[in-house]
């Protein structure tokens, strides 16, 4: 006789993969509101329904072994329908009208468009207008009115900025790209005002490290392309670099660290039911994205 089919326990798969995206099941309890031993019983019977272990130790942090590459990527899918089905039947017949929102182009790149089909499925009455461009821009069009939402790196001195996120920077780089001794550092940024080309530029002055910037763009794109290339570093947060460049650790190539720098957001004051549960769907996306 075929014995019941083992169902996998939804809060034990959030647990996993909230701890496996923030690289620590310490930091997961105090994102999922749970004790430190809860989270550890999560895991344990997670590892005991599929009697084999999910995650390893490397260096500080944690790593998924075979079997929980495997089961990560089931368990979004699992998490994601869950999440979009239970949005769609709160929200049944219910919520239309507009979302306008704008991002930097970091998130444009990333999770956003994700982010975008996941609330376009749930609320399909709604439409969802998307801006991607400078902070300033983005700030003023909030106060403008045209624009309901705004993220933005720093908060421009708009005071009434909600700060959601404090996310590390990094030294990033490419494969190609090889530091000649006596030389200025070699950066690659944005041209005109950047929070970031002006974080890097200051933390090189204040340690007294020559710098020449020999790539300026107006696009992430181009910036990358660049890095990519050799040409220089660049200064991004640490937790959005692609995939195929890497970051460099300032105390081993004799560079200051960068420190952090804060995300906020921008919020129209009159804000309709769309967007308040577009506003709650971004700020998950960015509390799983700074960890």
């Amino acid at each position: 006789m075929v014995g019941a089919p083992l169902n996998l326990d939804m809060d034990v798969l959030r647990t996993f993969v909230t701890g496996m995206d923030l690289g620590s099941f310490a930091k997961a309890a105090e994102r999922l509101g749970r004790s430190p031993s809860a989270i550890s019983l999560h895991l344990r019977k997670l590892e005991g329904q599929l009697g084999q272990p999910l995650v390893r130790r490397h260096g500080r942090g944690l790593v998924p072994t075979e079997a929980g590459e495997v089961l990560m990527a089931y368990a979004r899918r699992i998490l994601d329908l869950n999440d979009e089905a239970r949005l769609a039947l709160g929200g049944l017949g219910a919520l239309d009208g507009w979302v306008r929102v704008g991002v930097p182009q970091d998130f444009a790149e990333t999770w956003l468009p994700q982010l975008l089909a996941r609330f376009q499925r749930a609320y399909p009455k709604v439409r969802v207008e998307a801006r991607v461009d400078r902070g300033s821009c983005l700030a003023d069009a909030v106060a403008s009115g045209t624009l309901d939402l705004a993220l933005t790196w720093g908060a421009l001195g708009r005071p009434d900025g909600e700060i959601v996120a404090d996310m590390r920077l990094a030294w990033i780089a490419g494969t190609e790209h090889h530091p000649i001794d006596g030389e200025p550092v070699a950066l690659v940024a944005f041209d005109g005002a950047c929070a970031f080309r002006h974080r890097a530029t200051a933390a090189l002055d204040a340690a007294g490290m020559p710098w020449r910037q020999v790539f300026a763009t107006s696009s992430l794109s181009g910036v990358w392309a660049a890095v990519r290339a050799g040409l220089g570093l660049t200064a991004r947060t640490a937790g959005l670099i692609p995939s195929d460049l890497c970051e460099i650790d300032p105390s081993g190539a004799g560079l200051p660290a960068l420190g952090s720098i804060e995300l906020v957001l921008h919020s129209a004051p009159s804000a309709t039911p769309a967007t308040g549960v577009f506003r709650e769907l971004l700020l998950e996306a960015v509390g799983t994205g700074a960890a």
